[in-house]
């Protein structure tokens, strides 16, 4: 596996500059080699590393940092969507994933130590003990279910945003992504599905899911919802469908038909 590396003198072909859950561009592609080593220079960089086999680097500037001259910002988000399916989505997915893991794994949880980056693997090892820790997926499942021409919406308690949804869930340790589209449907709506099909993966780094959307059918069920996750669900018309969430999301692409 490649190595991670920040040698200050090493950058490579591609450039990536993130704040927080922004990417910055400049004159709407990705900065050049010189806007990055302004940002190093200037000392507005909490991290940022080189992964040579990859032939990017990635710079996360701190919070409050203005945008480097002749620069803009976009969300993560729209960018990532923009480039879904493309090389250059994939390659900001992982490089903004592994800065969340460089960011995260700091101190070891077996003894305390101090971690660094591993010389051989993409992976922190404690200097310490030596124990190494690998980045890690959560796999997160997103669910479309319909009943004809009906489609099954939500609007989640918990989030800030008046759009309706689809249901999505935490796959847990033991069972199959598709179990997991049972269970989340069934505690969250009270609904049971059938012909659960698998449509499509995207990795998600915020911070750090890949998110599995499947479709399912209506199978018997009233609508009961799980009040501490669903503020409400209903079944909707889908030429009469409400707010939905952007084109960024996976989500919309479920419910548009965008992934076929």
């Amino acid at each position: 596996m490649p190595i991670i590396s920040n040698q200050m003198n090493t950058f490579y072909e591609t450039h990536f500059i993130f704040r927080e859950n922004s990417i910055i561009l400049k004159d709407g592609s990705l900065p050049d080699e010189g806007t990055m080593r302004r940002c190093l220079e200037l000392s507005v960089a909490s991290d940022w590393f080189s992964e040579p086999e990859k032939n990017y680097t990635a710079i996360l500037l701190e919070k409050d940092t203005p945008n480097p001259g002749g620069c803009t910002d976009i969300p993560l988000r729209e960018f990532f969507y923009e480039h879904r399916s493309d090389e250059l989505g994939a390659l900001s997915a992982r490089a903004r994933g592994l800065m969340n893991f460089k960011m995260n794994k700091r101190y070891c949880s077996v003894c305390g130590g101090a971690l660094r980056d591993d010389a051989v693997f993409t992976a922190r090892v404690c200097a310490q003990c030596g124990t190494q820790f690998f980045p890690q997926l959560e796999p997160a499942i997103i669910v479309l279910v319909t009943r004809g021409d009906e489609l099954l919406l939500a609007k989640h308690k918990n989030r800030a945003t008046s759009f309706w949804t689809t249901l999505a869930g935490f796959v847990e340790i033991g069972e199959t992504a598709e179990a997991a589209v049972h269970r989340e449907i069934f505690e969250e709506t009270g609904i049971s599905v059938k012909n659960v099909r698998y449509v499509s993966s995207q990795s998600w780094p915020f911070p750090d899911q890949l998110m599995l959307a499947f479709r399912a059918e209506y199978d018997s069920g009233e609508i009961n919802v799980q009040e501490d996750e669903i503020q409400s669900a209903r079944w909707f018309k889908r030429s009469e469908l409400p707010e939905i969430p952007g084109p960024d999301s996976v989500a919309y692409s479920l419910i548009t038909g965008v992934f076929g």
